[in-house]
């Protein structure tokens, strides 16, 4: 049975977080929220009230990207975003909290009676090896991985971990995320709002495009700024582990100190693609990102170079270049001018800088698909600073990956 998807367009202006009067404190230790009546609050409360009082997903901008979340907790909601988004069931969840004192109130109902949790700060039960991260990317495009400590009373519902003895968990930075979290007081399981496979939704318009009639409600707040899901970290281990880049780069989480100087990032094995492989947290296993059109990836390839891969596809697939309709995002070096040649083309500036790249990589991907190409041709980055977290979910996004050394 369908359901009617409703946008309620919500401004982010309105929505107000008053800061802790002792500086020392950290300004989300508690969510202090305020909204002047109007369209704003009325919309967040209506999604509010559906995240306490059934089972249904509701669809937020964050910072990030558009999120799809439910009540973390209970599994009858988790359930309703796995069959909105078509999702594999062995793909975990991230939750969403709007203060450290929401956290503590999850992560307090899973610890085991009569232990001592060493390792632990005083006042809180969040590990202290994350005190660095949270302290300077708190609200922000960061997860951290959180142990569960009782299984017979988990923290959150067993499918929001994939069964597994860690759940990830972070504090966005995006005002109706945050205020949404607060005013429901309900930690939110909340993957990217797009059908499972395609690429992130930057937009709400992405979002109805792909769950209408799936999902009662989309607060529309716009364009997200940052494009590109959360870096998700493992401090449990020594040395941290980036499990998914993101938009906290690795320079900027050693720069933290510490521990967190060594940090390294997850590579894939062969066993991480194994069918019963399950991943710690999304972005490790599954390729998704995708688009309709068959994505070419290129990395230290010139233009020509690039034609030359293309036209061996067009001959493998007996479609003249003509016909064939060709998408290209370029970045840093590639022209237009290159590629005029082909009569059907679509050329897309991703933007200089790293977070240019971010902020229109997804948008751009679906707009080609919205086109209808048959084919599109991407110049890759260097995996420094933002360019790690691209180039993670262009390799995802891909069909074929071309590289080769840049002495070549």
């Amino acid at each position: 049975m369908s359901t009617q998807t409703k946008i309620r367009t919500v401004d982010s202006s309105l929505i107000k977080f008053s800061k802790p009067e002792d500086p020392k404190e950290h300004p989300f230790n508690i969510a202090r929220l305020s909204i002047e009546p109007s369209s704003t609050l009325s919309a967040l409360q209506e999604a509010a009230e559906l995240l306490k009082n059934t089972n249904e997903p509701v669809a937020f901008p964050t910072e990030t990207v558009y999120g799809l979340g439910a009540d973390a907790r209970r599994t009858e909601s988790v359930y309703s975003i796995y069959k909105a988004k078509n999702r594999p069931a062995d793909n975990p969840l991230i939750v969403h909290i709007a203060s450290l004192d929401q956290l503590r109130r999850l992560i307090s109902k899973n610890q085991p009676l009569n232990t001592q949790n060493k390792g632990f700060s005083d006042d809180s039960l969040i590990p202290q090896v994350y005190d660095p991260l949270i302290d300077r990317f708190w609200p922000g495009p960061l997860s951290i991985l959180l142990p569960v400590k009782n299984n017979e009373h988990p923290p959150v519902s067993p499918v929001v971990t994939a069964n597994q003895p860690t759940f990830a968990v972070r504090m966005p930075e995006h005002p109706v995320a945050l205020a949404l979290i607060a005013l429901a007081d309900v930690p939110l399981a909340a993957p990217s709002a797009n059908a499972s496979t395609r690429p992130s939704p930057t937009q709400a318009k992405h979002v109805y495009n792909d769950l209408q009639g799936k999902i009662p409600l989309i607060l529309d707040g716009g364009s997200c700024g940052v494009g590109l899901e959360s870096t998700v970290v493992n401090g449990l281990c020594n040395p941290p582990v980036i499990l998914r880049p993101g938009g906290v780069s690795l320079e900027q989480i050693r720069a933290c100190g510490g521990i967190w100087v060594n940090t390294q990032v997850y590579k894939p094995t062969a066993i991480n693609m194994e069918k019963n492989y399950i991943p710690q947290t999304p972005g490790m296993k599954y390729r998704h990102y995708s688009p309709t059109a068959k994505v070419m990836l290129f990395l230290d390839y010139k233009e020509h170079e690039a034609m030359d891969c293309l036209y061996e596809q067009l001959r493998q697939q007996t479609m003249d270049k003509d016909e064939a309709k060709i998408g290209v995002l370029c970045s840093r070096k590639w022209k237009k001018e290159s590629f005029q040649e082909f009569s059907n083309l679509i050329f897309l500036d991703l933007g200089q800088e790293g977070s240019e790249i971010t902020k229109n990589l997804f948008a751009h991907l679906r707009e080609l698909d919205l086109l209808g190409v048959n084919f599109v041709l991407v110049e890759g980055v260097t995996e420094d600073n933002e360019g790690l977290a691209i180039m993670n979910r262009l390799s995802k996004a891909a069909s074929m990956v071309f590289t080769k050394d840049s002495s070549d």
